[in-house]
């Protein structure tokens, strides 16, 4: 049987997650527990959070001195960084808690660090809202605990039981798993750039790669960007950078002002395009701010709004993808598509857009300034077939020089 980290705040919950232990170890778990509370806890713990603050140069006593803002940021920075470490040396196979909001927040940045596929549920009050604050790019679990976690009653039991079988399962299930040896290419995807990916999936399969699929809604795009920065990418074929333009005018689908950073600094190959930058989203129409109410909006559904970018919107954005790959010191290739950026960007489509979408190519032109960054224009529609094999052929050229490259130079 596998054993099942429990961690969280011992001292204001320590009966909750007695009894969760107990559950655990009925079902024949071993349980290895952090005390990640400021103050005793209720029984003694594998790590205590005195061992978090020794860590940090502090004493738990300034800990308890301080505010409980202070105390949890504190706590929860030193549990990130100890976490991964007992995991590497094989300390648990899955980890469970419970909290409230300061709890939770305590707990997910350590859930964070550990690797995709460790077993991960975190049992919470906030935990049927909005969750990305604490997910992130993770695969954490977030279970609703229904009622507060204060105290043992008739609903209460039912949800601990719940999660302590769950990770159970996760931690002691055994089936045999073909593993999949072939290259992974990670690819963007929206809506309106679905069958340029869809080829280009088809294509890379064909050609021995298996590829991951991001939904550009700004968690994917960060996704994409973290799972870069571990390794996991023979190549990028990022066609849709939309999440760029939801950044820039202030879209609900914004990954942040670092998207399209980690593949350069990671010196990965990678094509890049410009699919969906025709496009802002928002919530149902009456979310759209009033400050855009004159624009060209699309009903995408009854969820979705989207609304076109303009020439302005379009020139900064040029300027913006130029910016970064104008920092790449390995090759990449951007790929322009003449006859339009999404499915709904081509003749006699509601995004059809001539001058914005020549605003962005020729800001792009005008700014970038690297030699390793080799354009490709086509008189195609992005999600033409013709344009997606030009793409998928570039890429593959890029990870056959990079891989000669590497052979040269271990051979040297």
């Amino acid at each position: 049987m596998g054993t099942v980290a429990l961690a969280g705040t011992f001292d204001t919950k320590g009966r909750e997650f007695a009894y969760v232990k107990q559950i655990l170890e009925s079902l024949g778990n071993q349980v290895f527990t952090i005390h990640t509370g400021v103050y005793q806890p209720f029984f003694v713990p594998d790590v205590d959070s005195s061992v978090l603050a020794d860590a940090m140069g502090v004493s738990i006593q300034s800990i308890r001195d301080a505010d409980r803002g202070e105390a949890t940021a504190t706590l929860s920075q030193e549990f990130a960084k100890i976490l991964p470490k007992l995991y590497q040396a094989h300390r648990f196979d899955g980890i469970l808690s419970f909290g409230g909001s300061g709890g939770t927040s305590l707990v997910t940045p350590g859930m964070r660090e550990l690797p995709i596929g460790v077993p991960k549920i975190m049992v919470s009050t906030v935990a049927s809202g909005d969750t990305s604050f604490y997910v992130g790019t993770s695969d954490i679990m977030m279970m609703p605990s229904i009622v507060d976690v204060s105290g043992l009653n008739k609903l209460s039991k039912v949800i601990y039981d719940n999660a302590a079988a769950a990770i159970s399962g996760m931690v002691n299930a055994h089936f045999v798993q073909d593993v999949d040896v072939r290259p992974l290419v990670g690819a963007t995807m929206f809506g309106v750039t679905t069958p340029a990916v869809d080829h280009a999936r088809e294509l890379l399969d064909q050609k021995g790669y298996e590829t991951l699929v991001f939904h550009a809604t700004g968690t994917g795009g960060r996704t994409m960007e973290h799972l870069i920065k571990g390794g996991y990418f023979t190549g990028i074929l990022d066609l849709t950078t939309t999440e760029m333009a939801d950044n820039l005018v202030g879209g609900v689908l914004s990954a942040g002002p670092h998207r399209l950073e980690a593949g350069i600094a990671a010196q990965i190959p990678q094509v890049i395009s410009f699919g969906a930058l025709d496009m802002v989203n928002f919530g149902p129409y009456d979310s759209v701010p009033a400050q855009f109410k004159d624009r060209n909006f699309f009903k995408h559904n009854p969820t979705t709004t989207l609304m076109r970018t303009t020439v302005a919107e379009n020139v900064q954005l040029g300027q913006e993808i130029a910016r970064k790959v104008n920092k790449a010191t390995a090759p990449v290739t951007v790929m322009i598509p003449l006859k339009g950026i999404s499915k709904i960007d081509a003749a006699g489509q509601p995004f059809f857009g001539p001058e914005e979408d020549a605003a962005l190519f020729k800001a792009f032109k005008d700014t970038l300034a690297n030699d390793c960054v080799k354009v490709i224009e086509l008189d195609m529609n992005i999600n033409d077939p013709e344009f997606t094999q030009v793409a998928d052929d570039e890429l593959l050229a890029l990870i056959k020089a990079k891989q000669d490259k590497t052979k040269k130079e271990v051979t040297a």
